[in-house]
This record gives structure tokens, sequence and C-alpha cells, in this order.
């Protein structure tokens, strides 16, 4: 079974706006609903769990109806202090009805530009593997710089990689790797989703990302993303 971890518990403060992000509306249409359609018309994608506060739980489940994309959801879990904490949580909740060689599906709801062939990439990418993490190339050059003054060495780009959502994980694996950093209170220094499968040596699996996916997190992303969706009609 592949369960999406859907997390919409971010509150939009960089983007300077009342309303969390995930949730503004863009010609006519919330956020979150733009990825929830493509998790809803992937055959891959078997259940959907949302991350976000309780207030916006009813709306949600209103929206979803309205846009025919609730049938795959199967319950809402808490925000953390961060998003490695928001993560934790779902694959917590999860745990009642998922086995550990299920994959877990994680995506950001202000990632609205979530295609369905990088949801099949994805789980055709995560056999003989942990877990897939899409990424992309560094096109300009990339310096080391420890006090972000002075450069202190030249790196080799073609050996870097920008890492993107949505990124997939042996359920089981993943879980344990989370739980030994909940335990040692490392997990509130873990910035992206993948660090925790790396620190545990899960054997993790690259793929071409899209540029396209990116996350709204300013009112320039939100402004860029508005455009793609006027030009579409």
């Amino acid at each position: 079974m592949n369960i999406a971890i859907l997390l919409s518990g971010g509150t939009g403060s960089r983007l300077g706006s009342q309303k969390p992000k995930q949730y503004l509306d863009v010609e006519g249409k919330p956020i979150i609903m733009y990825c929830m359609e493509t998790l809803e018309k992937s055959e891959l994608i078997d259940k959907i769990q949302i991350v976000a506060h309780d207030e916006w739980a009813d709306l949600i489940k209103y929206w979803a109806a309205q846009y025919g994309v609730e049938d795959k959801i199967c319950g809402f879990s808490k925000p953390g202090e961060n998003r490695q904490l928001s993560i934790y949580n779902g694959l917590k909740d999860i745990r009642y009805f998922a086995s550990d060689d299920d994959n877990v599906f994680i995506h950001d709801a202000a990632r609205p530009n979530l295609r369905l062939s990088t949801i099949q990439d994805s789980f055709e990418a995560i056999s003989g593997y942990d877990g897939v993490i899409p990424v992309l190339p560094m096109k300009d050059t990339v310096y080391l710089s420890k006090d972000g003054l002075e450069i202190d060495s030249l790196l080799n780009r073609q050996e870097i990689f920008a890492g993107q959502a949505p990124e997939t994980f042996v359920y089981g694996k993943y879980l344990e790797a989370n739980e030994r950093l909940v335990n040692s209170g490392e997990i509130m220094k873990i910035n992206g989703s993948t660090e925790p499968a790396v620190m545990a040596g899960m054997k993790m699996h690259m793929i071409v990302g899209d540029e396209g996916n990116f996350k709204i997190t300013t009112s320039d992303d939100l402004e860029r993303f508005t455009e793609q969706i006027k030009a579409m009609k």
C-alpha cells in the first residue's frame, strides 16, 4: 500500500499573509486542492493522511467533497514544532493500518504543481531501495563558506544536488529512523525529510526532479503560480 502524507500545517509567515498559504484561493480554488486532485487521480496512491491544524480540518473536508477528492482521505494529524515532527505525527497516526513494507509518500500542500508522472517515477524507482528523492542539479558554480562572508573552497557542482518533495520511503524503516531522532532530541535539527533516512543508513535513490514543482513560500512564488494557472485557462 502507498500512503501519502500531505503536510498542510504551515502558517505562511514568510508570505506575509494572515491565512496560511496552502489555503489561499488561486483562480477560484484553494492551493491545497491542486495537489489533492493529483493525489486523488493517481492510481498509485491508496490513502491520504493530512497534517493540519484542527481549525482547518472541517474546511479541508468541505473543499475535498466540493472538488471530489475526499475518497482517499483516511485521517488528520496535528502539526509538530517543526516540519519533521509534523511528518513524525503523520507516521505515528497511520501506524494502526500501515505495514512496515508499505510506502509513505511525503508532499507539501504548498507545492501545488505535483505531476502524476512524478508520483509514478517515485514508486517505480523505490524498487530495491529504502526511499526515493527527486533532485535538481546545480546550474551555477557552488562555493563553500563557513561564515557566509568569505569563500573557503570551491565545490564540484556535478556532485551536488538540490532535494525536492515529494519524498518516498519504506514506511517501517523511515518510522524507525524518525523515532531514533525523537528519542535523542535531534529531530528539531532536521531540515529535510530525507535527512533522517540518510542518518539511519537507508539506501536512497535519486531521480530527476521537476523545476515546476516549486514550493509557494514568498509572494513572488504565489504570483508565479497564479500566472501559470491563468495561462492554462
